[in-house]
């Protein structure tokens, strides 16, 4: 089976920490984002301090095709309640990320669902990840998404990132109640 997006972002993400470069910019390749917005992203980095710039189309989202824009609401949903904060736009490719913090993540997914894993990987390593209000640009460009096998996988991940995170707990061994294991 052929490797996807989260592949291709590990081997050019960790050419670049190879190159010494400390952070990197990602855009999706279908025209949806405005480079005009990049200014407005190294800002939030630098004022911030957060190690993840994430683009957030939501402002705008109508003008998102409809389905998307309901598939990424889900999505966020879903991963605002793992992460136990606001996640707006989770799924949006166009972000600003530290690559001393990025190497040190466990990434597993190798395919869209990359987005996900990556933004909840950066909060539960206690790092902080802004989101910054970007353009909307939909051309009525063909999606490269596979609906039932990417939804799969990000099911899959979904279903991962959920264990993963979940509080950790441990019986005390005289009273048998559930405790949360410090870390």
């Amino acid at each position: 089976m052929p490797r996807g997006k989260g592949a291709a972002l590990a081997t050019g993400l960790r050419w670049l920490r190879e190159k010494g470069y400390g952070w990197s910019l990602t855009m999706d390749g279908d025209g949806q984002h405005e480079p005009g917005d990049i200014p407005g992203m190294l800002r939030s980095a630098e004022c911030s301090g957060a190690s993840l710039i994430v683009g957030n189309r939501m402002a705008d989202a109508r003008l998102m095709p409809w389905l998307r824009r309901q598939v990424n609401c889900w999505m966020s949903n879903r991963l605002s309640r793992i992460a136990g904060q606001s996640l707006p736009d989770s799924q949006c490719g166009f972000r600003l990320l530290q690559l001393s913090v990025w190497a040190s993540l466990d990434l597993r997914c190798e395919h869209i669902e990359v987005e996900s894993e990556m933004l909840l990987a950066f909060i539960a390593a206690g790092q902080r990840a802004e989101f910054v209000p970007i353009s909307v640009i939909y051309r009525g460009e063909q999606s490269k998404i596979n609906p039932l096998l990417d939804s799969w996988r990000w099911l899959r991940c979904w279903w991962r990132l959920r264990v993963d995170n979940a509080p950790r707990r441990q019986v005390h061994p005289v009273h048998g109640a559930a405790r949360p294991i410090p870390n």
